[in-house]
């Protein structure tokens, strides 16, 4: 017996020596794609996901129908699927066991007899799974998942009758299995399952010459300008852009092209509003292989465009108008000198205008001409008067505080002290009744910060 055994594993070791050699001079892609679903199938088996380990699994097998583990492993994804598909993990198990036989290994043949053990057990062949477990201690003393099983197998068989066929023993130590047959059921089942993947995908349909086909990735497509005198280019770097399918808008404040991708939508590139006004009629553009290039022809030949868009124009539509306040307050915000600084204030009838009031109360009666001797072009009911410019340094705002310092009380003396000193200049009263209960606090103008002196 020792000796046929012996016999048998060097005509397997030639045999797998010579086959490893064909592999390796042959077919080297077929031995990666094996171990790639192998890995795969063991990942799949590890996170649970039976289905897919079965499938890579049989990928497997159906390039290296020999590999024992391959097997063993489709056997164990067949018992834990839902519902288990014990029968084929039995199969698998049977052809593991033949294997492993013909290596001599024993690791091999004790995993293949406890996995056809376990398939047996759940088929209620008891008597038959306890001699696999058998088989399986046998060649693999220490394996600690043995003794769970065997105590299974008692526990059904104490409680047969007498003569239940599922408490006798028939099965043999190494089953008559056709190896060959289940490397060929897996090529099989492996090229049904491409066929079917490969009728279910889509066809992409086919670009015909006319229309082209852009060959540019949307994120990759740029473009660039430069100018003359008379016109500004402006190029589209887009390759395989359908001329057919393309559309160009060109007006005199705008440019625009859409044109179809290949995954099905739209590619639209659009410059609006443009630095300047173009004329439409004189320009054009070209779509060639590799880029679309467009001639603007400058309404105001000579006119130098600091760049494509304008970003301070707004875009003309037929329906909006020019009076638009929001945006012309935007667009022409006027200068900070056309309006004076609003002071804070709490009269009920609004800020006062001091510069005004203190231009009307300094100014003088306008000195008459020598020559002009006709009191009748005087109007008695109205002077006239001119601003005194040699009081107070020609500052008539200064000159009118001045004034009503001058003649005020001696409460309205404080009042105006006190506000101006505590506001540091801000805020000027003549209420003592008001300023006297605190201090004045700083009141920079509308749109003014108050900093301390050095910030």
């Amino acid at each position: 017996m020792e000796e046929i055994m012996s016999k048998h594993m060097a005509n397997s070791a030639q045999s797998s020596n010579s086959s490893e050699s064909i592999t390796l001079n042959r077919d080297t892609p077929i031995q990666h794609s094996a171990k790639d679903a192998a890995s795969l199938g063991a990942e799949a088996l590890a996170a649970s996901n039976f289905p897919l380990a079965i499938s890579q699994y049989t990928k497997a097998i159906a390039t290296h129908p020999q590999a024992v583990d391959y097997y063993i492993k489709r056997s164990t994804a067949y018992t834990r699927t839902s519902p288990s598909n014990l029968a084929s993990s039995l199969a698998d198990a049977e052809v593991a066991v033949v294997l492993g036989h013909n290596r001599g290994k024993r690791e091999s043949i004790a995993q293949a007899q406890l996995r056809r053990g376990i398939a047996l057990f759940g088929l209620g062949r008891y008597a038959d799974a306890g001699k696999c477990f058998e088989w399986a201690k046998a060649m693999s003393p220490k394996e600690k998942s043995l003794l769970i099983w065997e105590a299974k197998v008692q526990d059904k068989l104490s409680g047969l009758e007498s003569g239940d066929s599922k408490g006798e023993a028939t099965v043999k130590e190494v089953p008559d299995a056709d190896t060959e047959k289940a490397g060929a059921d897996a090529k099989k089942a492996e090229t049904a399952r491409a066929s079917s993947e490969k009728a279910a995908a889509p066809k992409p349909s086919a670009p015909t010459a006319s229309t082209g086909t852009l060959s540019t990735p949307p994120s990759k497509i740029r473009h660039e300008w430069y100018q003359s005198t008379d016109s500004v280019t402006v190029t589209l770097l887009a390759k395989g852009v359908p001329k057919d399918r393309a559309t160009v808008d060109i007006q005199p404040s705008s440019l625009s092209i859409s044109f179809p991708l290949p995954t099905g939508a739209d590619y639209d590139f659009s410059l609006e509003p443009l630095f300047a006004p173009i004329d439409p009629s004189t320009s054009t553009h070209k779509i060639m292989s590799t880029k679309v290039e467009f001639i603007l022809k400058k309404a105001t030949p000579g006119q130098k465009w600091h760049s494509l868009e304008n970003p301070h124009a707004l875009p003309t539509t037929s329906n909006s108008t020019s009076a638009d306040p929001i945006a012309q307050a935007i667009l022409n915000p006027k200068p900070a000198h056309d309006a004076p600084p609003a002071y804070p204030t709490s009269s009920r009838s609004g800020p006062k205008d001091w510069d005004k009031l203190a231009a009307d109360l300094t100014k003088k009666p306008a000195k008459k001409a020598a020559d002009d001797a006709d009191d009748d072009t005087v109007d008695d009911k109205e002077d006239t008067y001119l601003p005194d410019d040699d009081e107070d340094g020609g500052d008539p705002a200064n000159a009118f505080f001045k004034k009503i310092f001058k003649g005020a009380d001696p409460d309205t003396k404080r009042a105006m002290m006190k506000s101006y000193q505590e506001s540091n200049g801000t805020a000027l009263s003549t209420n003592w009744a008001e300023v006297g209960k605190g201090k004045v606090e700083t009141s920079p103008p509308e749109g003014m910060v108050a900093r301390k002196w050095g910030e």
